[in-house]
């Protein structure tokens, strides 16, 4: 079953920090991909770059702390899949970021999630304090 260019799926998840709840939000995600007819590259990029980002939130923006929670939002057209992953952590600044491909960073076990999120989605935004990361990922782009 395919949509029409105008109809959106969207919906939310809270994910606790044993991540339990991952699994449900990827198989929605997934779901609303395939209802607007995504192939299996975007299905495996935005795949990843969930993970990426709610397992960063957890880790990194709520350090772990059982709790503390991760909201995640999704909209998926026939266009673009956007969504926003909201930790309840600080933030940080996503600038001061080792580039995990330079030379002297390479031993760094950090900056990775970050990096292939940037590398399979359209656009990577952070707002507020660092805490809350917008991605899209844009059908056109990818084609």
């Amino acid at each position: 079953m395919s949509t029409s260019k105008t109809e959106s799926d969207s919906g939310s998840v809270t994910v606790s920090a044993s991540a339990d709840e991952l699994e449900t939000l990827q198989t929605s995600v997934a779901s609303a991909l395939a209802r607007h007819v995504y192939g299996e590259h975007a299905l495996f990029a935005i795949r990843l770059a969930i993970e990426e980002a709610v397992m960063n939130a957890i880790r990194h923006g709520n350090l772990s702390d059982p709790t503390k929670t991760v909201e995640a939002r999704w909209s998926v057209n026939a266009d673009s899949a956007a969504f926003h992953i909201i930790d309840q952590g600080e933030g940080f600044d996503p600038g001061a970021v080792p580039d995990p491909t330079l030379d002297e960073n390479l031993e760094i076990p950090s900056g990775r999630g970050l990096m292939l999120i940037r590398a399979y989605m359209t656009e990577v935004r952070h707002h507020g304090l660092g805490n809350h990361l917008e991605m899209t990922f844009r059908r056109e782009a990818a084609a």
